[in-house]
Order: C-alpha cells, then sequence, then structure tokens
C-alpha cells in the first residue's frame, strides 16, 4: 500500500505516505466550491508531472556525472469543463548556469519527458514543456 486519503470535512483531505508518514493536506479550489487554502488534487497532478520530470532528470544527471542542483519549474495549469478536467499543463524548466552543451541539454530534456507521470496523463491533457538554460 502506498497511501491513506482521510476525508477532514469542509472539502479538505490529508493524504498521508505510509513508508514516511509525509503528509499532504488538499482543498477543493475556490472556482469548485473550496477555500483554495492548499493544493487542490488537480494542483497535485500537474505539480507531479514537474517533480517527476525533474526527479528522472536527476536520476538521469547522477549517472552521466551532471550536476543539476537548483533546477527548477513553474506549472499552470488549465481547466476545461464538461467534464471538469486538466486541459492543459504548462511546465517552464529553469536550469542551473552549468555550461551544459548541446549534448547534455538533449540528455535532460529527453530524461524529463520520458517521466512515468508524463506517460500516465490522458493522451487529452496538453503537456506543454519548456526548458530554460
Amino acid at each position: 500500500m502506498t497511501s491513506t486519503v482521510t476525508y477532514l470535512g469542509d472539502l479538505r483531505t490529508e493524504a498521508v505516505h505510509l513508508q514516511s508518514g509525509t503528509k499532504i493536506i488538499s482543498d477543493a479550489p475556490l472556482d469548485n466550491q473550496g477555500r483554495g487554502e492548499a493544493f487542490s488534487p488537480t494542483d497535485l497532478c500537474a505539480t507531479s508531472l514537474a517533480s517527476c520530470m525533474i526527479t528522472i532528470m536527476g536520476i538521469s544527471a547522477r549517472n552521466h556525472g551532471l550536476d543539476i542542483t537548483g533546477t527548477h519549474a513553474t506549472v499552470n495549469k488549465i481547466m476545461a469543463a464538461d467534464p471538469r478536467r486538466i486541459a492543459r499543463i504548462e511546465i517552464n524548466i529553469t536550469m542551473p548556469k552549468n555550461g551544459f552543451d548541446d549534448v547534455q541539454k538533449k540528455l535532460m530534456e529527453a530524461a524529463g519527458r520520458a517521466c512515468p507521470v508524463a506517460f500516465s496523463l490522458a493522451e487529452g491533457v496538453e503537456q506543454v514543456i519548456t526548458f530554460e538554460w
């Protein structure tokens, strides 16, 4: 088992990662009857794409003797209606200024785009990924 999720009331949940005990609170967003005081479930989905991409890039970087410490991403999630769903996720990944050559840049970008979350999202979710070097 990976986690448990408990409904706390007022459109808020608490997820617990069983191996570590780490907790994540989620709220329904303001535009869907919630308080918007924490990540919404769809925020977590979009954010997990960026986290997964950077994690897989980190594995590849470590395997190739590269340092990507300081890499960060901004995430923009666009919702659609009928049915309510994530229509588009825009991620901008900013890489540290470590003098990466063109081969290393391609390696890192390919690793990020090959993350499991990217392949797990429905084909109808548009993924717009940019890298800043």
